[in-house]
């Protein structure tokens, strides 16, 4: 059965709300940032390269939206000690922190396991599921004093089922994953953030032109088709979603009832 359901976010939708972008700097993540400064919010940019977070910043600054924050961090780097320095920093400027957006990763390499490097191996795991962890970890305070706190994951579908020759690419996103679905479960019954996780599919991001040489980037959906879901998941309209994998290319398929059944299978 097929839905023709489209979420509008209201304008307002994030006003006030501080919310935090890892991978601010270019793809999905730049757009998210764009789009939530769009709807009211105060965005953290957080980013590898300061040039880029930059050039994101001045968009939103231009187009009169509050003005963000710019956190040049480099996630195959980052140890305790730099996230509570920035932990410190976002409660001496904001105090609370209403959503945090995990958006950044890095490809590594597709070759057999056995040709896998090792040294590769250590940094796309840090990048893609230490500094989430550690991330979510040192900021979880800031997230508790919101009343509405979103925690959002970005995946893949290798994140849901590992698959062949993709290596520590698959593997930290089926770890992303578990650590989503774990905090989703401790927090269900003792606290007001929200957990979910999206899978945005096959878009047009360097990564994917990385991933898919030979692939034909006008046939990709822009990021900017995904950013519905985004706002709806990192505002107070989901409130009741939580601990549930969204599936990009089902959302514009999906009614409220049907939202439902992404529910995280036991």
């Amino acid at each position: 059965m097929t839905y023709n359901m489209t979420y509008e976010a209201p304008k307002d939708l994030l006003k006030e709300k501080v919310i935090l972008v890892t991978g601010a700097g270019n793809g999905i993540g730049a757009v998210a940032a764009r789009s939530c400064a769009a709807h009211g919010a105060t965005v953290i940019l957080l980013g590898r390269t300061t040039e880029k977070l930059e050039a994101v910043y001045d968009e939103i600054v231009a187009a009169g939206h509050p003005e963000p924050g710019i956190v040049p961090m480099d996630l195959s780097q980052i140890t305790q000690p730099d996230v509570e320095g920035l932990a410190q920093a976002l409660d001496d400027n904001y105090g609370k922190l209403d959503g945090l957006l995990h958006n950044a990763a890095i490809l590594g390499d597709r070759v057999p396991f056995e040709h896998y490097s090792i040294e590769q191996w250590h940094r796309v795991m840090h990048v893609n599921s230490t500094a989430v962890f550690l991330l979510t970890r040192v900021l979880m305070p800031l997230l508790q004093r919101s009343d509405a706190g979103r925690l959002l994951f970005t995946s893949s579908s290798v994140g849901a089922v590992p698959r062949a020759y993709w290596g520590a690419y698959a593997v930290s996103k089926y770890a992303m994953e578990g650590l989503a679905k774990l905090i989703a479960d401790e927090l269900e019954q003792t606290s007001p953030i929200r957990v979910n996780i999206i899978n945005p599919g096959a878009t047009r991001t360097s990564m994917r032109a990385a991933a898919y040489p030979v692939e034909d980037p006008a046939s990709l959906k822009d990021p900017e088709d995904l950013m519905s879901l985004y706002l709806y998941l990192l505002g107070p309209d989901s409130q009741e979603e939580h601990g549930r994998t969204f599936n990009a290319k089902d959302w514009g398929s999906r009614t409220g009832e049907d939202r439902g059944r992404s529910k995280v299978p036991e």
